[in-house]
C-alpha cells in the first residue's frame, strides 16, 4: 500500500484527539511499520529479506505504542490509538502488498510467515479505491472536525486548506 494512504489513515484514526501532538504520534506510528523499507538503500536482497520483517510484527508496535504513550498528552488514548494504527498498516499490507509479501509478524521469535491467499497487487484498483476513498474522508475532515492530515506540516497551509473545502460545499 502507499505510504500516503497508510498516513491519512493513520492521521484518521486519531483524528478526533484534541492535541495536534497526539494526532501526530498516532500517524507516525501507522507509518513506522515501513521503516525497515529503508533497507532498500542496502540493494535488493537485503530489502527483499528484511522488508515486511522487523518493523511489521508485533514486537515493534508494543515498542512503537508504548514510546507513542510515554512522550503524549492523552498517553493511554494515544498508546491505544498508535497500536490500532500500526497494526491498520500491517493489515493493509496482508491485504495489498501483492503476492508474495508475508509479514512475519511474531519476528524474532519467529520467522514463521504470515500471509492472506487472496492479496492484490499493489497497483490494483482495490487500493486505488481504498486510497481515494480514504483520500476523500481525510477532506471530509476539513467539514467534520475544522482540520485535514496537512496539519501535520502547517497549520497555515491546513487552514487554505479547510477553507477551500468548506467554499467548495456551500
Amino acid at each position: 500500500m502507499n505510504p500516503i494512504v497508510h498516513a491519512e489513515l493513520s492521521w484518521l484514526t486519531g483524528v478526533r484527539l484534541a492535541s495536534r501532538r497526539d494526532r501526530l504520534l498516532v500517524t507516525l506510528a501507522g507509518v513506522v511499520p515501513d521503516a525497515d523499507g529503508l533497507t532498500l538503500l542496502l540493494g535488493e536482497e537485503p530489502y527483499s529479506r528484511w522488508h515486511h520483517v522487523v518493523t511489521h510484527g508485533l514486537v515493534a508496535a508494543v515498542a512503537c505504542s508504548l514510546l507513542c504513550g510515554l512522550v503524549a498528552e492523552r498517553k493511554v488514548a494515544v498508546g491505544a490509538l498508535a497500536f490500532l494504527a500500526f497494526h491498520l498498516h500491517l493489515l493493509c499490507d496482508l491485504a495489498g502488498s501483492g503476492p508474495g509479501w508475508p509479514l512475519t509478524y511474531l519476528w524474532p521469535f519467529t520467522r514463521e510467515e504470515l500471509s492472506w491467499s487472496g492479496q492484490w497487487d499493489l497497483a490494483s484498483w482495490q487500493n486505488t479505491g481504498l486510497g481515494l476513498t480514504v483520500t476523500l474522508l481525510v477532506l471530509a475532515c476539513a467539514v467534520w472536525f475544522d482540520r485535514t492530515i496537512v496539519e501535520l506540516f502547517s497549520l497555515k497551509a491546513d487552514r487554505a486548506v479547510v477553507t477551500t473545502v468548506r467554499k467548495r460545499l456551500e
